[in-house]
């Protein structure tokens, strides 16, 4: 049977000019290198570059633990504005996205997606007291305010698909930057993960805001699962394989939780194991069981 990842692996030959002639495979460079290149897009936890320099973040992690066991000890990274992460792995800027995407068929289009690394639901910033009594992207559209979202994030997809219009979306070009919008009160909610606005809020202590509850995401009248994953180019399948069974083992292993949980994720975070990318993919994404 064809997968959606045989399909991409195959329509995606194209994008091998992203490897020069004669250097070998992504996973040949990089084992050879002793380092993989990884784009990040600055948004804390999901993967940044610390204060020391130091490449870090839930994803990062988790990548180097992965692949030190492929042979790869080291990673180097990329940072890109988010909006700009799948233009410039196809571009050949890196070789793996590494900065808490979340699957959607359309990216299932352009890219390759690992096996789903962690589960992370939206949620909204608000002032404090939710003074507008935002809770769910349909009061965002029933309210009129206005919503500050990162370009080509699945916030503004979400928010769009409730009816959100285009002239209440503002887009910011990083978490920081939407994190002081709505502090400033500028714009007077945001959305991102609810993991990403904890981590924000932690570090901007007495600022006026807070963040709801987290959010459940409907696309079209139906459920979204709010997963996400590592993505490289459709052509590098040889990489993806054995990250995946590397990945699959530190998740059943419990390690996957001693790394995460350093950045605010927990058991609620983790993905069923039956959860795969290939109907994250299709059109009517759902969890494992459910109708």
């Amino acid at each position: 049977m064809i997968t959606r990842r045989t399909f991409l692996a195959v329509a995606g030959v194209a994008s091998l000019v992203a490897c020069a002639p004669g250097t070998g495979s992504t996973l040949d460079r990089a084992r050879s290198n002793g380092a993989l290149r990884v784009g990040l897009s600055g948004e804390e936890p999901f993967g940044y570059t610390d204060t020391g320099g130091r490449i870090t973040g839930s994803q990062p992690e988790v990548a180097r633990a992965v692949l030190a066991g492929m042979g790869i000890g080291s990673l180097d990274a990329v940072q890109v504005g988010f909006d700009q992460l799948i233009p410039g792995l196809l571009a050949g800027q890196f070789d793996m996205i590494a900065a808490g995407m979340s699957v959607t068929p359309a990216r299932c289009a352009r890219v390759a997606f690992s096996r789903p690394d962690f589960l992370a639901p939206p949620a909204f910033l608000v002032r404090t007291g939710n003074p507008r009594g935002i809770r769910t992207f349909r009061d965002v559209a029933r309210s009129g305010v206005r919503l500050a979202v990162l370009p080509d994030s699945s916030e503004r997809d979400y928010a769009r698909a409730a009816g959100v219009s285009d002239d209440q979306l503002v887009d910011y070009g990083s978490q920081g930057a939407l994190f002081r919008a709505v502090a400033a009160q500028d714009v007077p909610v945001g959305a991102l993960t609810a993991i990403s606005l904890a981590d924000v809020l932690r570090r901007n202590p007495g600022s006026g805001v807070e963040v709801t509850a987290p959010v459940d995401p409907t696309i079209a009248g139906r459920a979204v699962v709010p997963a996400g994953a590592f993505a490289v180019r459709p052509a590098d399948a040889d990489l993806l394989a054995p990250f995946d069974a590397g990945l699959a083992a530190l998740q059943s292993s419990g390690e996957w939780l001693r790394i995460t949980a350093p950045f605010g994720f927990g058991p609620a975070n983790l993905p069923p194991t039956n959860l795969t990318v290939d109907a994250l993919c299709g059109p009517e994404p759902k969890l494992p069981g459910s109708n």
